[in-house]
């Protein structure tokens, strides 16, 4: 038999013990994982380890890329790697900082300050380290590598506001954009694993503001001052979908990637319904009606909607469904926002966790020269929100009605047996349901 030489010599891996949690986030079988975590949560760590065993299936030649804000910062990702890893494992070059290992597949460290020198190269897996400052260039540079090999990549980081790429890309993942995984990670978490002691996250919690202290340790972002409702406002107001019977129905309707989403509200201005899907207007069209009966809906009527439109009400005619339509126009849709902030900033409506308070959380408006703007951010979906929009408008103007009250022609502001009067007759009209509609 022959002799293996040293060089020739086999080596066992054993993975590196990761917490439920954090394997469950990083070693998922999506290409694209986005991971929102804290500070010290072994997010860096756990994508290391990914990264190397992607390597360890590679192949001679084939590159496999971290990314880090600036060179300096991929140099820790680097060094911890090499501490890692067995010395006759691996190749070292300092001046490019990469690893070649016994396979011939060399893990790059690079950072993502200079984004088009990240072009160029076929990249069989990366991953982005504390994406949300990281440029965005950077993030369309790396993708377009991964083009060729169909590569993995996982973008991991602290939460840094909302006004950024990667956490427009969680809230893709979050919502289930195909192919996408996302995962929080908070300090809580990596403590219940034993990774960091909690009395560093009640000391961080004691001396930090806030907002620092809730996107560094809970991944929750601070509230930006474009979203119209109030990141606050929208968290009061998220409950469990209710059970009540609807009385109103929202739906926008999709136009190209978009979704089609129906909303439906109970008599206590609760979400009780909530659809989202795609496909042909024809199924459209015959799943709206199964959906809302006899309930009054409120139709998004603009452009392709129109004709959607004039179908429900043709076909829904025979079983009594009332369809009424609405265009969005930049004034209209100000309108119905406004409408909808008020709904939320005032505690009168409910929704639950999920696509509709994440789409809500996302939304921003600006100031143009033709007036307010409000839209979802590039890349997001605004679907769920504009249904919501127009669920509400359709239940207040339902719900809501104008009260005249006089008291007689001898009435003035300071006679108070007279405003007393005019008072009890207004209860009285109210009761008997005789009330002038506004």
């Amino acid at each position: 038999m022959k002799a293996i030489s040293a060089s020739e010599k086999l080596h066992s891996y054993t993975r590196p013990t990761l917490y439920l949690k954090q394997k469950d986030a990083i070693f998922c079988k999506e290409r694209y994982a986005l991971i929102e975590a804290s500070t010290k949560s072994g997010k860096t760590v756990g994508c290391i380890v990914w990264l190397t065993e992607q390597a360890l299936r590679g192949k001679a030649g084939q590159n496999f890329w971290w990314i880090a804000p600036i060179r300096d910062q991929a140099k820790i990702a680097f060094k911890r790697l090499r501490k890692f890893m067995p010395r006759e494992l691996y190749t070292l070059n300092l001046s490019e900082l990469t690893l070649t290992l016994s396979n011939g597949a060399i893990i790059w460290f690079k950072g993502a300050d200079h984004a088009d020198s990240l072009y160029g190269e076929d990249v069989y897996a990366a991953v982005i380290d504390e994406a949300t400052r990281c440029k965005e260039d950077a993030w369309v540079a790396v993708r377009s590598t991964l083009t060729a090999t169909n590569g993995p990549i996982r973008i991991i980081g602290n939460v840094k506001g909302r006004k950024n790429w990667a956490y427009r890309m969680a809230r893709r993942a979050e919502s289930g954009a195909p192919d996408m995984h996302y995962a929080r990670i908070t300090a809580h978490d990596a403590a219940d694993a034993k990774v960091i002691p909690r009395s560093e996250i009640e000391d961080a919690q004691r001396h930090l503001p806030a907002s620092v202290f809730k996107e560094l340790y809970l991944a929750e972002p601070s509230d930006d001052a474009a979203n119209p409702f109030g990141i606050d406002a929208i968290d009061k107001c998220v409950a469990p979908l209710s059970a009540g019977p609807a009385v109103v129905w929202g739906i926008d309707l999709a136009k190209s990637s978009d979704w089609t989403v129906a909303v439906a509200l109970d008599a206590q201005c609760g979400v009780c319904g909530f659809e989202r899907w795609q496909g042909p207007w024809e199924d459209t069209i015959s799943r709206i009606i199964r959906l809302t009966g006899q309930v009054p809906a409120l139709v998004d009527s603009t452009g392709v909607g129109d004709p959607v439109l004039e179908s429900l009400q043709k076909r829904g005619r025979d079983q009594g469904a009332r369809y009424e339509g609405f265009k969005f126009s930049s004034s209209s849709k100000q309108q119905i926002m406004e409408g909808l902030a008020v709904a939320i900033q005032q505690r009168q409506i409910t929704f639950p966790d999920g696509v509709i308070a994440n789409e809500l959380g996302a939304f921003e408006f600006e100031y143009t020269r033709t007036g307010v703007r409000y839209t979802a951010p590039s890349g997001l979906h605004d679907d769920a929100v504009c249904a919501l929009a127009l669920a509400v408008s359709l239940w207040h103007s339902m719900n809501t009605r104008t009260l005249r009250i006089w008291g007689g022609d001898d009435a003035v502001p300071d006679d108070a047996s007279a405003l007393a009067a005019a008072e009890a007759a207004a209860i009285d009209a109210m009761n008997s349901g005789h009330w002038f509609p506004r």
